[in-house]
C-alpha cells in the first residue's frame, strides 16, 4: 500500500469509526423514540463523515501547497491553531444548517443537543486528534526523506569524487610536463629540477582531492602556480598568466582542483588555439558576502553538449560538485565576454561551514 492509498483508507476508515462512535453515543444518551430521530443521528453521522473527510482534505492541501512543514514551531503551531479553528467552525456550520434543514422540526424534542455549546466545542476533538496525527505522520515521512536523501548524497559524492581523481591529472598535461622537464635535465638542471618538484606537487593535490571535500584557497593557488609554472616552461612567451587575489580570501574553502581544471581548459582551449600569444587571469574577491572566482582567457567559448568531451565534462563536473556541497547556494557560469575572451565565474556562499584539516601552507600574494 503507497501513501496515498494509506492516507485514504485512513482518512475514510477513522471517520466512519468516530462517527459510528458518535452515533452510539447518541443512541445511548438521547435514546430516539421516534424513527424520524432515528434516521436525524444516522443522517447527521453520515455528514459528520462526509465533512470530516472533505475539511482535512481541505487542510492536507493548504499544509502541503504551502509547505507549512518547513515553518519553525512557533509559526507551524499558529497556522495549525487557526486551521483547527476555521474547519471546525466549517465543520459546525455544515452539520447544523444541514440538520435544522432536513430534520428540525420532525426532531424537536432532540435538536437541542446538536445546538449545544457543549456538542459545538466537541466538534472541534477529532480535528485537534487529526490535525496532530497529519503533522506527526508528515514529519515521519519528511525525516525518512532526509535521511534517504543524505544517503544518496553521499553515495553521490563518493562516485562523482573517484571519477573526479580520474579526470583530475589530463594525461596529455602530463605527457607534455616531463617532455618539458626531460628537455631541461642537460641545458637547465636546477630548471628541471624545479618542474619535478611542480609536477609532484600537482599529483599531491590531485591525491589531496579525493580525500578532503574543501581546501584552503590558498592551497588551490599553489597548485594552479605550479601548473602555470610548467605550462610556460612549454609555451614560454606564448602564455602570459595573472593572479590577482583578495588576502582576505586566501583562507576560504573551496573545493580541490577545481580551479585548476578550469585553468587548464582555459590553456587547452583558448591560449593553445591562439595564433600568436594568449593570457590567462585567476582573480578573487569578495562580494555581498560571496566569495567570486574568475578566470579570464584568450579563446572562443564553444558549448559542449558531448559526455566523452574532456572540456564537457570538466564544467559539468564543475557544476556537479558545487552543488553536492553548497547546494543552490553556489553558481558557476561560462561565457563569451568580449570576441576573444572567455571568463568563468565561480561563486560560493561564504557562510557555508565546512569543517576540515587543512595543511598549513605559505601565504601567496597577487
Amino acid at each position: 500500500m503507497n501513501q496515498r492509498q494509506f492516507y485514504w483508507a485512513f482518512q475514510i476508515i477513522g471517520w466512519v469509526f468516530y462517527a459510528l462512535s458518535d452515533l452510539a453515543y447518541f443512541v445511548l444518551f438521547l435514546q430516539p423514540n421516534s424513527l424520524s430521530e432515528l434516521e436525524a443521528m444516522v443522517f447527521n453521522s453520515c455528514i459528520y463523515v462526509l465533512t470530516g473527510i472533505s475539511l482535512t482534505h481541505f487542510f492536507k492541501l493548504i499544509f502541503k501547497n504551502y509547505e507549512w512543514i518547513k515553518l519553525p514551531v512557533n509559526q507551524l503551531v499558529i497556522r495549525c491553531l487557526l486551521g483547527v479553528i476555521l474547519i471546525t467552525s466549517l465543520f459546525t456550520a455544515i452539520n447544523i444548517s444541514l440538520y435544522e434543514e432536513y430534520f428540525g422540526e420532525k426532531t424537536a424534542r432532540i435538536s437541542w443537543y446538536f445546538k449545544d455549546f457543549a456538542y459545538i466545542i466537541n466538534f472541534s476533538k477529532p480535528m485537534v486528534i487529526w490535525v496532530l496525527l497529519y503533522i506527526f505522520v508528515a514529519y515521519t515521512i519528511e525525516i525518512q526523506k532526509n535521511n534517504i536523501e543524505r544517503i544518496r548524497m553521499q553515495a553521490s559524492i563518493e562516485a562523482s569524487e573517484a571519477k573526479i581523481l580520474k579526470a583530475q591529472i589530463n594525461p596529455h598535461f602530463m605527457f607534455n610536463a616531463l617532455n618539458s622537464i626531460r628537455a631541461l635535465i642537460l641545458e637547465e638542471p636546477k630548471k628541471a629540477q624545479t618542474g619535478i618538484t611542480q609536477l609532484s606537487n600537482i599529483l599531491r593535490s590531485s591525491l589531496v582531492a579525493n580525500r578532503r571535500t574543501t581546501i584552503p584557497l590558498k592551497e588551490e593557488l599553489k597548485t594552479i602556480e605550479d601548473y602555470l609554472a610548467l605550462e610556460k616552461v612549454r609555451y614560454e612567451e606564448r602564455l602570459q598568466s595573472t593572479l590577482e587575489i583578495d588576502p582576505s580570501t586566501l583562507h576560504i574553502e573551496v573545493p580541490p582542483m577545481m580551479l585548476q581544471t578550469l585553468v587548464e581548459n582555459a590553456i587547452k582551449h583558448g591560449v593553445q588555439k591562439a595564433e600568436k600569444w594568449g593570457f590567462v587571469e585567476v582573480k578573487s574577491f569578495i562580494e555581498e558576502g560571496i566569495l567570486t572566482l574568475t578566470i579570464r582567457n584568450t579563446g572562443v567559448y564553444v558549448e559542449h553538449n558531448n559526455h566523452g568531451d574532456d572540456s564537457g565534462f570538466g564544467l559539468q563536473n564543475t557544476r556537479r560538485r558545487l552543488n553536492l556541497i553548497y547546494g543552490t547556494e553556489a553558481s558557476f557560469n561560462i561565457y563569451q565576454e568580449e570576441p576573444l575572451i572567455v571568463q568563468a565565474i565561480v561563486k560560493i556562499p561564504l557562510e557555508k561551514k565546512v569543517t576540515l584539516n587543512s595543511e598549513n601552507d605559505e601565504d601567496h600574494h597577487s
